[in-house]
């Protein structure tokens, strides 16, 4: 009787697991997806991330040692907003751009804690999810744009001037679009696409979105991150065959954007708008008072302030907010913060270019990663990046993978080790 309760006990148990992973799996696929969310505030991402947190609390998180400098420099950075927001704890806007930062950067350390625990599985439901928050934040942006069924003013901004979708500023519905583009273009080079015509219509529809949003920031996130991917799998890959074909797909894509976007201008008002926002510089750009004057004439300000200015003080003392996010983290976040922030930077470089360049399990899932990830960091010079949600996924992943790396060559030593120690003593018998 005990051996047939034990059985039937052990038949259980594997059922259970298989319950609580398919519940964890859909809890990270369901954040993913309401990463598109965020007009919307307290948004379903802010929910669903202290769910995934409570799903994979016990035993779904691994904290290993290349994860530290993650946790040190967002923490540093993080604690110098916190002690220049000293003077200003009754500005609730103040307040709530620290607790907002910090809670992007709790984000990122449990993306890598979760990727590091169980690489491609996660980084599976991650690309699955992901390009449906991007086809559908693309298609709303579209719908209003053209203003189908009065939701114009719901989805764009500027009298239905830039297509934002379900965001606040079309300068990160464009950004957030191009990371699914890259995921899905290397799963047509690498023609592991289950589907690839529903995988080339999503990255037409998620095109359109990035065009219309008619950011600079966006429309060079989409060039320099697929040139990127482009340039990384040909460099990486021993495959012949893959580099002709991604010559090809290169020359390809190519001649349809440029057929696209003669389309596009064929519509007056679209190439108005699109010409006026292709120069590098705009009028409130340039100028003594301009954006450029403003970040200039901040540096000798910040450099006698060790606190920097306060979280959200920059515009009340110079014109506008400083659109650069290294200048806003010596202002929002002080000396410490800012230094921190330039630490991170620094050790996210080292990392990313160290790891895509290293053969492993992990090199074709950290390309693309990459490739969005160091462009978006390029341009934080000409914006404030520091609360882009899919930027801190990004360099969530990168971690994980850098840990996940780590932990699998450990192994391999591990058991290399024990082969050579057995093959001795075999010898010596």
């Amino acid at each position: 009787m005990t051996s047939v309760g034990a059985s039937a006990a052990g038949a259980r148990r594997p059922f259970g697991r298989v319950r609580v992973a398919a519940l964890r799996n859909a809890a990270l696929w369901l954040f993913v997806v309401c990463g598109a969310t965020a007009i919307i505030e307290p948004s379903p991402y802010e929910f669903m991330f202290f769910v995934v947190l409570a799903a994979f609390a016990r035993g779904g998180l691994t904290f290993e040692p290349t994860i530290a400098p993650l946790v040190l420099w967002l923490a540093l950075w993080n604690a110098g907003g916190l002690l220049a927001l000293i003077p200003f704890t009754d500005d609730q806007r103040a307040v709530m751009f620290v607790g907002v930062s910090i809670y992007m950067a709790m984000t990122s350390i449990v993306i890598a804690a979760l990727i590091a625990d169980d690489p491609l599985p996660r980084i599976r439901i991650i690309r699955s999810g992901y390009p449906l928050a991007g086809v559908i934040a693309a298609i709303l942006g579209i719908l209003g744009y053209f203003n189908v069924a009065g939701l114009g003013p719901l989805f764009t901004l500027y009298d239905n001037g830039r297509a934002s979708g379900p965001f606040k500023d079309p300068n990160v519905f464009g950004p957030f679009l191009v990371i699914p583009i890259v995921w899905i273009i290397q799963d047509l080079l690498l023609r592991r696409a289950r589907r690839p015509l529903a995988g080339i219509s999503a990255v037409g529809v998620m095109t359109l979105g990035v065009f219309f949003s008619f950011s600079r920031g966006a429309w060079g996130d989409y060039a320099a991150s697929l040139g990127l991917l482009f340039a990384l799998t040909f460099l990486t890959t021993p495959s012949p065959r893959l580099r002709i074909r991604i010559a090809a797909s290169a020359l390809a894509g190519a001649i349809g954007l440029a057929v696209l976007l003669a389309v596009a201008l064929s519509v007056p008002e679209i190439r108005d708008m699109f010409f006026e926002r292709f120069s590098l510089n705009q009028y409130y750009d340039v100028g003594e008072t301009g954006r450029f004057g403003d970040q200039a004439r901040s540096v000798p300000l910040l450099l006698e302030r060790f606190f920097g200015f306060g979280p959200m003080q920059f515009r009340h003392i110079l014109r506008e907010d400083p659109h650069e996010v290294y200048l806003n983290a010596f202002a929002s976040y002080g000396w410490i913060g800012g230094l921190s922030f330039f630490a991170f930077t620094a050790t996210a470089l080292f990392v990313g270019w160290r790891l895509v360049f290293r053969r492993g399990p992990y090199q074709t899932e950290v390309i693309p990663v990459w490739s969005c990830l160091v462009v978006q960091m390029v341009q934080g010079l000409q914006i404030d990046t520091d609360h882009w949600r899919h930027l801190y996924l990004l360099f969530g992943l990168l971690f994980g993978f850098a840990a996940a790396d780590r932990m699998a060559r450990a192994e391999d030593v591990k058991l290399r080790t024990r082969a050579a120690r057995h093959d001795t003593l075999k010898g010596r018998m």
